[in-house]
């Protein structure tokens, strides 16, 4: 019994300073700078890493560099494929041009542009998690001792933390747009309904130990808009919601994210669609111009790439959200990977495993640019459009810009755009006369 009484009473303990130390200033918005001092402590640590680091690698036996590569087995040109073989083919064909092919065709296997970015992205130097395949903590005894230090801390404190934030945050959204949606719609009821999404949002922040950086609050979508961003993890949508509240729209799910999903419709006009009907596009465009077209409602949250690309770059965005007709608010989102990877690769993880990378890494740090309004030109249709857009969100968060289906990420490439890309490839042998 006195086992029992003495955690019960540690246990009460916790809760009492978690929740006045960081639930209570987090649904108020303020902070006692509690997140500004680790943040001090962790980018000082990491910094003193990469000092020691950059003295061990110096050594003859530790050749191990620091800026990441492409892979160190090939060199790419970067010419056009059309220029290229325009020079390639200035005399007759000879059989040693087939060499030229072979190599094109191994770049491509080895390395392409499209599936390295469903893979997390390199980092400049190690930032002591143990994301890395070669063993940086062995270079010095105090880079072990501060390696295995911070395992410590991570696992130990800041994951039964953060856990239990979560837990707080998840608990409350659930409870709070149940009780709100008990109330008569009105004024009333969207106001506390945006008071508890906002409130949940920021205990999720702090759940993650989320540092971030919100630039261009003046162009923050507004209700009757769309509000499109490109997409790098689940988290994306708390990043979002921390600074306002949105419409999301999405497929209806079972479990805890179902129940999640139940309740918060209940407050606020949230779009979730049966499997039978995510798959009816017309129905989809339907019920989202119905939302639209309501200037009451909150903006729509969508996310066109589809899938989580890793946060370099911006993948084609599906053409369906700029059918809907409206003004169109694009954000860029660009994490810095130094304090923790936010890539969610699905093929490879599974929710649980990825929401343990996240909550056991140091932190989640982040910029997030609202861009100025755009609405669709006249002369412009859908997919036009969507490019426009993507461009804009590249260009301000720094990121690529990849004209490829996301939905490479689990699904080959189509025969129609293999015989597309060959049609071409053949165009360009005629016209620089390899053939005939």
């Amino acid at each position: 019994m006195e086992v029992v009484w003495a955690v019960g009473q540690v246990g009460a303990v916790w809760v009492a300073v978690v929740l006045g130390l960081i639930v209570l200033p987090s649904a108020l918005g303020i902070s006692l700078g509690i997140s500004k001092a680790y943040m001090w402590v962790l980018v000082k640590t990491l910094e003193w890493a990469t000092i020691r680091l950059q003295k061990g690698v110096k050594k003859p036996q530790l050749q191990v560099p620091l800026t990441p590569t492409a892979n160190g087995i090939i060199e790419r040109d970067e010419t056009p494929l059309e220029k290229e073989i325009a020079l390639l083919h200035r005399a007759d064909f000879e059989f040693s041009h087939i060499f030229y092919f072979c190599r094109k065709g191994f770049e491509a296997i080895v390395e392409d542009e499209v599936t390295q970015r469903f893979s997390s992205e390199e980092l400049l130097s190690w930032n002591l998690l143990t994301r890395t395949n070669v063993n940086f903590h062995y270079i010095s005894l105090r880079l072990t001792v501060v390696w295995v230090i911070g395992v410590i801390v991570r696992y130990c404190f800041l994951l039964p933390l953060r856990f239990t934030l979560a837990a707080i945050g998840i608990t409350s959204m659930i409870v709070g747009t149940t009780v709100v949606g008990q109330l008569p719609n009105g004024s009333v009821k969207n106001y506390l309904s945006e008071v508890v999404h906002l409130t949940c949002s920021r205990i999720l922040v702090r759940a993650l130990s989320g540092t971030i950086h919100y630039h261009n609050k003046e162009n923050r979508p507004q209700k009757g808009g769309i509000c499109v961003a490109n997409h790098t993890s689940p988290i994306d949508a708390i990043i979002l919601t921390n600074d306002g509240c949105y419409a999301m729209v999405g497929q209806v799910h079972g479990g805890l994210m179902g129940v999640i999903q139940r309740a918060t419709v209940k407050a606020c006009p949230h779009v979730w669609f049966e499997r039978s009907e995510i798959k009816d596009r017309h129905l989809v465009t339907k019920r989202l111009r119905e939302h639209v077209a309501d200037k009451s409602k909150l903006p729509i949250l969508i996310f066109p790439e589809g899938t989580c690309i890793n946060n370099t770059s911006v993948m084609m965005f599906k053409k369906g959200s700029f059918e809907i007709g409206g003004t169109i608010y694009p954000v860029a989102i660009k994490y810095d990977p130094q304090f923790g990877d936010a890539f969610w690769n699905s093929s490879k993880y599974n929710i649980v495993s990825y929401l343990l990378r996240i909550m056991t890494s140091w932190a989640i740090v982040c910029n997030v640019w609202y861009l100025p309004p755009m609405v669709r030109k006249e002369d412009e249709d859908a997919v036009q459009f969507a490019n426009r857009v993507r461009s804009a969100i590249a260009r301000q968060g720094g990121l690529t810009e990849l004209p490829w289906d996301g939905g490479l990420k689990r699904a080959k490439v189509k025969d129609t755009f293999k015989e597309e890309q060959q049609k071409n490839y053949s165009k360009m042998l005629v016209r620089n006369g390899s053939i005939g």
